[in-house]
């Protein structure tokens, strides 16, 4: 029975209570939940049971807390064990052996999860099997490398920086933006500098910037079964993503089963073939930008997990919790599936939507799909209810609201 299947889920934050939100929705039970700090996506939540380990992400600090864990637990089966950010992944492959005497669960390789998450192994690596990319370089940090090649490279502002390594560059003391976009010299000269000061010594990834905003953007989620074949896919059209410094790159409003150039499968199945070749397993994350002049989807990366908006495969009937123990516990092997149902997921008000979404075709799809309510947030869910949790979603919505006017991109 999937009712008697015990889940650990790595981390406190939105992507951590989705997925407990998933495991709620399949069995009614409440989800354990280990990290390194308290957030209130998840700490005032009734779905949860959390324990708090600041020192979550040195390797035998996370081993240990795992296995103490596991012996404490009256299981007859093993725990399905979910991570929920790119260091919690790591750090679950990386410990696999021992991991695996206590635990199920369905990652690619370490190399696989390494050439994906360093970005210039990934753009090395994968250019030449099937995808289509950015034009891109590779700068090296505090190395002496020289600026020159990059404004020979790209005759045009604005351009693209960003870290090749995100797992290290998040580990810095100070913050830095997630993504630059610089439009000069001077520009780039001086986010480079930041960047070096700061304390960053791995490689930059600088690349061309692919004209159009955020409704340019496009999603696909997939889940791989321990057979490396895949079995599910999405295909969402973004309306708008996050519009903080650190935030940018986080979507907060798509439209699964829609593309306003024409829903065209051919390219999920270039993904399926892409994401098959190179052996790969678990749940994965394509995130891709439309380029209008020549009319292809520009895979920026792919996240080797479940990604931060991927509630809205669960929303369209295909729980990803339910998927993982079909597939690690009962040995479903499912034909592959393309999700087509039409749904709309935000995070923000409709006020925002309304406001801030300019594409006139996706924002009369959102209008026309929450007429019909098909539209969901994956934080306000009818069986998690407080007055402390309803407090925090309002001032949540209405801080978004400022955001939204305080910053553009």
């Amino acid at each position: 029975m999937k009712d008697d299947i015990k889940v650990l889920i790595i981390g406190t934050d939105i992507n951590s209570y989705y997925m407990s939100r998933c495991y709620h929705e399949l069995t009614g039970k409440k989800a354990d939940l280990i990290g390194k700090q308290p957030m209130a996506f998840t700490s005032i939540s009734k779905l949860t049971n959390i324990q708090i380990e600041n020192n979550l992400w040195d390797k035998k600090v996370f081993l240990d807390t795992l296995i103490n864990y596991a012996k404490k637990q009256k299981v007859k089966e093993k725990i399905l064990l979910i991570g929920t950010n790119d260091n919690y992944v790591k750090l679950i492959e990386e410990n696999k052996n021992e991991l695996e005497k206590y635990f199920v669960f369905n990652y690619p390789d370490i190399n696989i999860i390494n050439n994906l998450l360093i970005k210039e192994n990934f753009y090395n690596i994968y250019k030449d099997m099937g995808i289509d990319m950015p034009e891109t370089l590779i700068y090296k940090c505090n190395q002496n490398d020289s600026i020159k090649k990059i404004k020979e490279k790209f005759k045009e502002y604005p351009i693209i920086i960003k870290p090749s390594d995100g797992v290290e560059y998040h580990k810095l003391d100070i913050v830095l933006d997630k993504v630059y976009k610089v439009y000069d010299d001077t520009e780039l000269e001086n986010v480079i500098k930041k960047i070096e000061n700061a304390g960053y010594n791995k490689n930059l990834i600088i690349q061309e910037f692919i004209p159009g905003d955020d409704s340019a953007l496009f999603d696909s989620i997939f889940y791989v079964g321990k057979n490396k074949k895949a079995q599910l896919a999405s295909f969402a059209q973004i309306g708008l993503q996050e519009h903080t410094p650190t935030g940018i790159g986080n979507c907060t409003v798509l439209v699964n089963g829609f593309d306003e150039h024409g829903y065209k499968e051919e390219i999920v199945y270039k993904l399926k073939e892409f994401i098959e070749k190179i052996g790969y397993q678990g749940f994965a994350e394509f995130d891709m930008k439309y380029d209008y002049r020549d009319g292809k989807y520009k895979v920026l990366e792919i996240n080797p997990r479940q990604s931060r908006s991927g509630y809205y495969v669960s929303a369209c009937g295909y729980n990803l919790v339910e998927y993982l123990i079909d597939d690690l516990f009962f040995n479903k092997e499912k034909e592959f599936k393309i999700i087509k149902n039409k749904i709309v997921l935000s995070f923000v008000p409709f006020k925002v939507i309304k406001k801030y979404i300019t594409n006139k075709k996706l924002k009369e799809e959102i209008i026309r799909l929450k007429k019909e309510k098909k539209i969901i947030n994956p934080l306000k869910y009818k069986n998690d209810k407080s007055f402390k949790r309803i407090k925090y979603l309002f001032l949540r919505d209405r801080n978004y609201l400022k955001k939204y006017k305080k910053y553009k991109f």
